[in-house]
């Protein structure tokens, strides 16, 4: 492997979200470049399924899209110390309405790593109990029961395109689906 040096790591604007960096790197030919970097504490994604078989769905609507989406329930973590799987069990009842005591990681995903370190673990939620949503205050979403079938056939088809929900439905259909 090559001989990657930062020389200075620049915080160019923090973010509610995420910090937005620029690193000075020596790279393996001796020369100076400039890298963007975008810091992200981390998220939790799930894979949430009913008894009957389908899957617990959230559509929102995505400012960087500027459009509604169909994704699997997922949020960011409250700290880079909070454990994946309990970001992941307050995001399903919180966008779903839904809770469970049986979630297993499921994939670990890392989103754009050209620029970016954001991680997403996503988990496997089954044997669902009914809870309470309780979106955040600037949250407004639907949630809605998909089959299996269904959502395969929009990924394959362009219709869904959120890499999280991509990864999480087909991990559980290579998995797990032929069980259930």
């Amino acid at each position: 492997m090559a001989d990657y040096k930062r020389l200075e790591r620049t915080l160019i604007a923090r973010g509610a979200i995420i910090d937005y960096y620029q690193d000075t790197m020596q790279i393996p030919n001796g020369n100076v470049a400039k890298w963007d970097l975008i810091d992200h504490k981390g998220a939790a994604a799930v894979v949430a399924v009913r008894g009957d078989g389908k899957l617990i769905m959230v559509r929102q609507y995505r400012n960087a899209l500027e459009r509604e989406t169909l994704e699997i329930p997922a949020g960011g973590l409250n700290g880079r110390e909070e454990p994946t799987i309990e970001a992941a069990a307050r995001e399903l009842e919180e966008e779903t309405g839904y809770v469970s005591d049986d979630l297993e990681l499921l994939n670990s995903i890392y989103t754009t790593v050209a620029f970016c370190n954001e991680k997403i673990d996503i988990y496997l939620a089954r044997n669902l109990r009914p809870g309470s949503q309780h979106l955040d205050e600037d949250e407004f979403l639907n949630a809605e029961a998909w089959s299996l079938e269904d959502l395969t056939q929009m990924i394959f088809a362009g219709e869904i395109q959120d890499s999280k929900t991509i990864c999480g439905i087909l991990t559980y259909a290579m998995k797990y689906a032929q069980e259930d």
